[in-house]
């Protein structure tokens, strides 16, 4: 039995890792003001991150796992390209052309993705209460994303398709990489696939991209730092302990803090603003996750 105050530690110790996690669209928009395409961007996030990553796993390299196979590894590196690669790449182009706001809030109904995925792929039950969460959290979607459209034109369904996709790969690598988390250990699972991430990130950048990495403004490079420390190493640690020290039923529920982080955020460093059909779209998303958190934990 978890005593209040470590209850209440975990709590803090999540919303602080979650309102980090969200100020990643924030600096990435930021770094998109100094005309930096996403893909450099998203190098440089990882050419930061990989000494951090390196170090994790060296430090974890004998943290206690279950018996891990050839084909496990193989595992890995399939769930790092999709989950860190493909996701992290999906939503820092989705980002060039939607408000941070919104990406935060259609990033948010990765769990509904979850659910269905389950049912697909692991034949798990939808109950009639998870069923009702996903309407819900839709129709919130479709309020937010349409208001957003009639404001800013067309080009916000390229943001959105994007976007979207980034949920659904990470969706897909929580519901596939959930059995080999306990053969390497939380920690090291971790370090292993974002390693996989950034060699992936580095070969692409090296194939397809004629953009000189040095000759971008200071500040790119300072926001790439904070996108990698602060936005990524920084809460992927704080997440973890969280969810030890209250589980992860209980961290989903605060995870709703997320979106509502974002907008804040959005608001003060980027001018952004919700109109007031976008707040109800909002509400209405979060209730929708919140709902279907609650029924997990029963």
């Amino acid at each position: 039995m978890v005593s209040k105050q470590t209850f209440i530690k975990g709590i803090l110790i999540g919303i602080l890792g979650i309102v980090l996690f969200s100020s990643k669209a924030v600096m990435v928009k930021l770094s998109y003001k100094y005309n930096v395409d996403a893909l450099s961007v998203l190098l440089l996030r990882m050419l930061f991150a990989f000494p951090f990553y390196i170090a994790i796993a060296f430090a974890y390299r004998h943290e206690k796992s279950m018996h891990v196979k050839k084909n496990d590894y193989l595992w890995l590196v399939f769930f790092g390209f999709v989950g860190y690669y493909l996701a992290s790449y999906f939503d820092f182009v989705g980002l060039t052309f939607i408000k941070a706001s919104l990406e935060r809030i259609i990033l948010f109904i990765y769990p509904t993705i979850v659910l269905l995925f389950n049912k697909l792929f692991l034949k798990r039950v939808i109950t009639k209460m998870q069923k009702l969460a996903i309407i819900i959290t839709y129709v919130g979607i479709v309020i937010t994303f349409g208001s957003e459209v009639s404001i800013s034109g067309n080009h916000v369904y390229n943001g959105g398709f994007f976007v979207l996709l980034s949920a659904i790969t990470y969706a897909s690598y929580l519901v596939g990489s959930g059995w080999l988390i306990p053969k390497f250990g939380v920690m090291r699972f971790t370090a292993y696939a974002m390693l996989v991430s950034c060699v992936c990130v580095f070969i692409h950048y090296g194939l397809v991209s004629r953009v000189n990495i040095f000759n971008f403004p200071w500040q790119v490079y300072v926001l790439g730092l904070c996108i990698a420390v602060f936005a990524t190493v920084i809460p992927s640690f704080l997440v973890s302990i969280s969810i030890k020290l209250i589980d992860s039923s209980n961290f989903a529920v605060i995870a709703g803090v997320g979106p509502i982080s974002t907008i804040v955020l959005a608001v003060i460093f980027l001018n952004e603003s919700l109109t007031l059909l976008q707040i109800i779209g909002t509400i209405v998303v979060i209730l929708g996750i919140l709902l279907i958190s609650k029924n997990r934990r029963k």
